[in-house]
């Protein structure tokens, strides 16, 4: 399967010569047999010829917010709504809420303020791609959250903080998260740790990354998204 990376961010750069970005990251959530992978730098001007160059795209986090005016978050809207139907699509924080907002729902500043440091969603509604765990955990670094779910997309899991945590639409062939499985608990650390004091308070910080000590369920978390390209590949 090929699999594009819509790369909307990046890490901080100091940060990338130890964790690597994040095209890198999703590789190897995802793994690489059977997978070709191709980064598109939306950021820089970069798209896919058609949205049928890859069977599927994952769409990054970002510092960005999908309401900020550069042209590249309206062009990879429009990339988003061009490709229904035509691949497999995958939104991941940001990716998450661009895909909302592209489809007909609404984000917003989330009214808990950050959210950052491990975080854990219920699950409401499985799929058949999915294993029995009644709850996911893996960390979480956002501002801003999707408040109303698009239509023809329902809600499979989330949490008291972020009620609309994952989306699966019912009308193609599609799936996003709010949460971070491409993040290792050490990246995720150090991504709070470069920003403490600036953007995070200090004890906000100092306790969301303790949080990161406990275990995630991100390999659980790449095995739904594998499952689920699986099942996409076998559509008609």
């Amino acid at each position: 399967m090929k699999i594009g990376i819509i790369e909307t961010g990046a890490p901080p750069r100091d940060l990338q010569g130890q964790f690597g970005r994040y095209p890198g990251m999703f590789a190897d959530l995802l793994g690489a047999s059977g997978n070709q992978f191709e980064t598109f730098g939306v950021r820089s001007g970069t798209f896919p010829d058609h949205p049928r160059s890859c069977d599927a795209y994952v769409i990054t986090g970002s510092p960005a917010g999908v309401h900020d005016g550069d042209s590249w978050i309206a062009r990879t809207r429009d990339f988003l709504r061009r490709a229904k139907g035509e691949a497999a699509l995958i939104g991941v924080c940001f990716g998450h809420q661009l895909m909302a907002e592209a489809f007909g729902g609404k984000v917003e500043r989330a009214a808990g303020g950050w959210g950052i440091g491990l975080h854990r969603y219920q699950v409401r509604e499985r799929r058949p791609w999915m294993d029995q765990a009644g709850e996911i955990a893996a960390p979480a670094s956002h501002q801003d959250q999707v408040v109303v779910a698009p239509p023809h997309a329902t809600i499979i899991a989330g949490s008291d903080f972020n009620p609309i945590g994952v989306l699966v639409y019912e009308d193609q062939s599609a799936i996003s998260i709010q949460l971070h499985p491409e993040f290792e608990a050490a990246f995720a650390a150090a991504l709070i740790e470069a920003r403490r004091g600036s953007l995070y308070e200090e004890e906000v910080a100092k306790a969301a990354i303790a949080s990161l000590a406990a275990p995630n369920d991100n390999r659980g978390i790449a095995q739904w998204i594998k499952g689920f390209l699986a099942a996409s590949a076998s559509r008609p």
